[in-house]
């Protein structure tokens, strides 16, 4: 197998891409550097440039290739006219005897090692100019899988030369500015790795809207992974911290999405290589991997990574028989590894028409244009530059179009589909896996594709209003008091790794519980006692798949917390237990069952008097999750906010519950603060200080409270003043005897965001922290460092 022509995949390096191309010179890598680091990888054999170079030679075929290619390159002949010659006269051509022979050799030798008389392979192309840092070359040669029997390899293989002459092979070339004629092609040939009775996906060591580094982003379908690359599935989705990951102690996976994966592709009957079929609804309820493979993944990610030095794209493959997880493949990731680290761009939506459809984010821009639907890329002569592609699923067939596009949705697909890879590549917002958006979009409809607002992409009737901003993160003054984030999204945490923060000073959990859960957290401790029949239906079908209803809430709440956490670790994250009024937790799924109608929610049962009494079944599931963000996950920035505490009685009893629940104050390093937005708080200080770790001023309740002001009512919004001295000197107040005790103070409102002369008396009261939205950070930044600068001069 190392003579002419062919040579072991084992034998080859990253200094052979000139022999056996990109791909195959990375699985060499693979299978000879990272096997110790526990990276599993499927050897095998390739065919190297001189086979390549002898089968055009003995067949004439150079001139005909660059008959076409100056043809085209002149538009004498159309990208179609001159790939179809190319591609026809090599498929009519014939293997040197020499060529064939060394292959047929080396699959006689592959066979008798693996005691199979004609074992099934996976022929692939592996272009000299592939998968390069700067130019990803995914899907723009062939692949053929499934493949027994000399005669079908030795097809597959001219077949996998020809595809160097694909359209979008082509004319990636093209846009790369890459010799059409002097690129070769080597074809790898591995065994088959039985994924067609477990799963396959593709992973990346990155977060791929962001840029986030800490995450290593999973996607994952049933059978043979062509399904998730090609983005004909909806796949399952999962997230993992790295920094965590070498702690065996830990389980850090912070994120997990169930895909519908509707179906798979299996290996084919009666002559067919390959099948697709759809999948049991068993199949759909279930993740494709395990926590332990998942986690396996992530590891052999991040060698992956830390062998070359670079962010990393990857495939691989779980054998059904002997349930072991393969790497196929890893090259470059070409995207955010071009970004600069120190620029942000930022779009916020303003104002928008109404939501249409939803779908998986990619990329973090909002665009608008007119809707065009295209069944296929030979439809492109009806394409109008600008307008707004929507289609079923996109292979490399439609870059082209893409290219010409404002943006792209899709029915099925996720963030690793060949339509997110290619609106990454050309900077295009794109909403994949919306399900309906053939059907319920039209030609002509004006829309706005919103990919800022998380991993939720939306596309909105007519034309939005919306604001983009870039800045240098690297011209952001630094401070004495720190600025911190206040974050409700779990899904767009990670947009915002790139500033500088001090971590997050108010994680709101009822955004998740809200837009995430969706249910009343009793309804799931509770479900026999919710009445409705129709809600019931509802909660199991929410439910349907997790082993309980009271496991669905952990989960999902768990994981929202963790992917805030995560992406500011090791930062602190204060994590505010739930503060909704009875009238918002009224209408979530179940909730009238357990919530009384009161006329004045704002002061009535709220924070942390629901936690020790009725709610008490719910505030525990709250509990489990938080602990397991923090021991589990090991996520142990995690710090516990407890919401409108009015005693210091109250504090007692809900520390109690907590503890009852796993979270013990000290234990474990678990700090528990306490929300400073009744005068109480303030005058009974050093009590609640004796009792938590910290405060947070809340702000606009404690202005509303002092001053007897509504800070929702329109007549008295000229009242609503948080520099109103009653205010400020309880402020001061607060934090004097905070810091007696040795407990910081941190305050979260709007105040900071809207008005310098606040910062000001802020910096001058020795606050430690304050904590503001996103947006504002910069602007809050910038006024802080000018307060501090001003006390330092006076």
């Amino acid at each position: 197998m190392r003579g002419a022509y062919v040579v072991a995949l084992e034998s080859v390096s990253m200094r052979d891409v000139a022999r056996v191309g990109g791909k195959n010179a990375s699985l060499g890598e693979l299978l000879q550097h990272l096997s110790r680091a526990g990276v599993r990888a499927v050897g095998g054999f390739a065919t190297d440039v001189t086979a390549y170079t002898e089968f055009l030679a003995a067949n004439d075929l150079g001139n005909v290739i660059e008959s076409a290619m100056t043809a085209y390159g002149a538009r004498r002949l159309s990208l179609d006219e001159a790939g179809k010659r190319v591609r026809d006269a090599m498929l009519a051509a014939v293997l040197p005897p020499p060529v064939a022979d060394a292959i047929r050799q080396a699959y006689r030798d592959l066979a008798r090692a693996r005691g199979e008389r004609a074992p099934a392979v996976a022929v692939r192309s592996s272009a000299t100019a592939e998968d390069l840092p700067e130019a990803s070359f995914a899907g723009q040669q062939e692949t053929y899988l499934n493949v027994r029997g000399e005669a079908a390899l030795l097809d597959a293989v001219r077949s996998c030369f020809a595809s160097l002459y694909t359209d979008r092979a082509i004319s990636y070339r093209e846009n790369n500015r890459i010799d059409q004629v002097r690129v070769a092609l080597s074809a790898g040939v591995q065994p088959m790795v039985r994924s067609d009775r477990g799963g396959a996906g593709v992973m990346f060591s990155v977060d791929t809207e962001t840029g986030f580094p800490g995450i290593v982003v999973i996607s994952a379908g049933y059978g043979l992974g062509e399904t998730v690359v090609q983005g004909s599935v909806d796949p399952d989705e999962y997230r993992v911290f790295k920094p965590l990951l070498a702690d065996p102690a830990c389980r850090p996976i912070v994120g997990r999405k169930l895909g519908r994966k509707e179906q798979k592709l299996v290996y084919g009957r009666r002559g067919a290589a390959t099948d697709l079929r759809r999948t049991t609804s068993r199949e759909r309820r279930a993740f494709v991997l395990t926590d332990a493979e998942v986690l396996e993944l992530a590891r052999a990610a991040v060698a992956i990574e830390r062998h070359y030095g670079k962010p990393m794209d990857m495939e691989w493959a779980k054998d059904g028989l002997t349930g072991e997880v393969y790497v196929l493949q890893a090259r470059p990731e070409t995207v955010q590894a071009r970004r600069a680290t120190t620029e942000l761009t930022t779009y916020k939506l303003k104002h928008a028409g109404e939501r249409l459809l939803t779908g998986a984010a990619v990329g973090e821009a909002i665009a608008m244009g007119s809707v065009c639907v295209l069944r296929s890329a030979s439809e492109i002569a009806r394409f109008v530059p600008g307008s707004v592609l929507v289609t079923t699923i996109t292979d490399p067939d439609w870059v082209p179009i893409m290219k010409l596009a404002a943006a792209v949705v899709t029915d099925h697909g996720g963030r690793t589909s060949h339509a997110a890879i290619v609106s990454r590549e050309l900077g295009l917002p794109a909403i994949v896996g919306t399900g309906t958006a053939t059907s319920a979009l039209r030609d002509g409809d004006i829309v706005t594709v919103s990919c800022a607002e998380g991993d939720v992409g939306n596309v909105y009737a007519g034309r939005a209003e919306f604001e983009k901003q870039t800045l240098d993160t690297a011209a952001i003054p630094s401070t004495r008091m720190q600025v911190m984030l206040n974050v409700a999204n779990p899904s767009a945490a990670f947009r915002w790794w790139r500033l500088p923060t001090d971590g997050v000073g108010l994680a709101r959990i009822e955004f998740i519980i809200g837009h995430d859960i969706k249910a009343h957290p009793l309804a799931l401790a509770r479900p026999e006692s919710v009445a409705s029949r129709r809600e019931r239906s509802a909660i199991e079908t929410l439910t349907r798949g997790w082993a309980s209803p009271q496991e669905y809430f952990v989960a999902k709440l768990a994981s929202g917390i963790a992917c805030i956490a995560a992406a500011h670790h090791p930062r602190p994250v204060i994590v505010r237990t739930s503060d909704f009024k009875t009238n918002e937790y009224a209408r979530l799924l179940g909730g009238a069952a357990f919530e009384p109608k009161e006329e004045n929610p704002m002061l009535g049962w709220r924070g942390a008097s629901r936690y020790y009494t009725d709610y008490r079944d719910g505030f525990a599931l709250e509990c489990r999750a938080l602990k397991r963000v923090r021991e589990e996950l090991g996520l142990s920035n995690v710090i516990v906010m407890i919401p409108f505490c009015r005693t210091p009685e109250e504090a007692d009893s809900v520390l109690q519950v907590m503890a009852e629940n796993g979270l013990e104050r000290g234990k474990e390093g678990l700090e528990v603060y306490v929300m400073c937005e009744i005068p109480s708080n303030v005058v009974l200080a050093e009590q609640f200080a004796a009792r938590f770790d910290g405060f947070s001023i809340g702000s606009n309740d404690l202005t509303q409270l002092v001053l007897g002001v509504d800070r929702d009512s329109a007549r008295l919004k000229g009242l609503f003043d948080e520099n109103n001295e009653a205010v400020t000197r309880l402020i001061r107040s607060v934090i004097e005897s905070a810091h007696k005790a040795g407990r910081k103070v941190s305050l979260c409102g709007q105040a900071p965001s809207d008005k310098p002369a606040f910062v000001e008396f802020l910096v001058d009261a020795g606050i430690d922290s304050v904590s503001v939205t996103p947006d504002s950070f910069v602007r809050v930044k910038a006024n802080v460092a000018a307060a501090e600068s001003k006390r330092q001069r006076s």
